[in-house]
């Protein structure tokens, strides 16, 4: 929840204005009972409408890993060269959308291998910029993960929090 919700509320406090978007709209409750509002599906939006995407972790990455229009628009994302974060479980969306060889990032330790086996230099650091990749491991991370969040975007633009099913 808090890999969701805590970026959100950071990037809004810079003066971001964030969209959520998933394979459906609705709530969207996490594992500890936090709750988003999907507001757009992939369906609805391209990777021209904004200035970052943010995948959280959690079930998210791996629900949406299968749902070929969140791998497209990730793909495109990360190849349009703006940034994107993404934490803990988050790389899984990213093996899926098969943009991860030769990058060095980090995530959960639970998908390290997973991370590896798709190109990636794996590091176990609380955060890891790689060009336009953004990625940090655990909720204990976010504070680190957020203000690299910022930084990338600066005040008043748009960012993107992936959520989903």
């Amino acid at each position: 929840d808090s890999e969701a919700i805590d970026p959100k509320n950071h990037l809004e406090s810079l003066g971001a204005e964030v969209v959520t978007i998933g394979e459906a709209r609705g709530t969207v409750e996490g594992k500890k009972g936090g709750v988003l509002e999907v507001e757009r599906t992939f369906d609805e939006v391209t990777p021209d409408e904004f200035d970052m995407l943010v995948i959280p972790g959690g079930g998210a990455p791996e629900n949406l890993r299968i749902v070929d229009q969140a791998v497209a628009f990730t793909r495109r994302f990360v190849e349009s060269g703006k940034p994107v974060g993404s934490i803990c479980h988050g790389p899984q969306l990213l093996i899926s959308a098969k943009v991860l060889d030769g990058r060095t990032v980090t995530s959960v330790k639970k998908i390290r291998d997973d991370v590896m086996n798709a190109g990636a230099n794996y590091v176990d650091e609380p955060l890891v910029i790689d060009g336009n990749l953004i990625t940090s491991r655990v909720p204990g991370d976010l504070p680190q993960f957020n203000e690299a969040l910022g930084q990338a975007i600066g005040l008043g633009q748009k960012a993107t929090a992936l959520v989903g099913d």
